[in-house]
């Protein structure tokens, strides 16, 4: 069965995940997180999309962002990829593939999920135990979003600002968001989606993505579902979750 084609719609938030080939490593050292930000950065600016969070894991990558048109998303993950790998096998002296052959897609109903993503994404490494809070790990826009450290990269999206009148009382409230974890049931929801490449919202926000695409999109379990484990895998001295 031919796989469904990722959906990707301008101006709605995505979440994307990238993993390492085989969930091996593709990132060694501090420079390696340092160079993909770079090079991030790079195709944020000529792409024009705007990131509202991201992570990156030893063995893969999160990011939350909102494209001004669609086919920026693979422009953007596409060369991305590529110069990483180039960097990552001259680096290295290695050869052949880093990431896995096809990156995930999730697009996001904004009012109901955009921040629960963002939580999500940035607590990554809470739950993969290697760090107790958001704050203390580096790669990510946790320090950013809820402590106020500078962050070039990020576009802080129309709702994280609705969370106060300055930027204080906006981290201060968001901070509060980050007091308790995903339920499973949240966190379930957002791995199937994301596993699937399928969006997530609401009834009537699906109705509305199938009339403007004329495709029913909708994750769905088949049979038990098969989602990535919720323990971690020991990779390269870390615990790493699956998603």
């Amino acid at each position: 069965m031919p796989r469904r084609p990722r959906l990707h719609i301008a101006d709605y938030p995505h979440h994307i995940i990238q993993r390492g080939h085989n969930r091996a490593a593709c990132f060694f050292a501090d420079e390696d997180y340092q160079a993909y930000l770079h090079w991030l950065g790079d195709g944020l600016q000529k792409t024009g999309i705007q990131l509202h969070a991201y992570v990156l894991m030893t063995n893969h990558v999160h990011l939350l962002l909102t494209p001004k048109a669609a086919e920026d998303i693979p422009r953007l993950i596409i060369a991305l990829g590529r110069r990483f790998v180039q960097y990552i096998n001259k680096t290295y002296r290695r050869t052949g593939t880093l990431w896995d052959s096809r990156y995930k897609s999730s697009l996001i109903q904004t009012d109901t999920y955009l921040l629960r993503c963002q939580r999500y994404i940035e607590l990554n490494p809470v739950r993969a135990d290697i760090v107790r809070d958001p704050g203390e790990y580096p790669w990510s826009s946790y320090r950013a979003n809820g402590l106020g450290a500078s962050d070039l990269l990020l576009s802080p999206h129309g709702l994280y600002l609705e969370l106060g009148a300055s930027p204080e009382s906006r981290q201060a409230a968001y901070r509060e968001l980050f007091r308790t974890g995903l339920d499973e049931a949240a966190l379930s929801e957002l791995r199937l989606a994301i596993q699937q490449s399928q969006p997530i919202g609401s009834k009537r926000f699906l109705q509305q993505i199938e009339q403007m695409t004329g495709q029913r999109r909708e994750a769905r379990p088949r049979g038990r579902p098969r989602l990535e484990p919720d323990g971690p895998t020991v990779l390269a001295g870390q615990m790493e979750l699956g998603l």
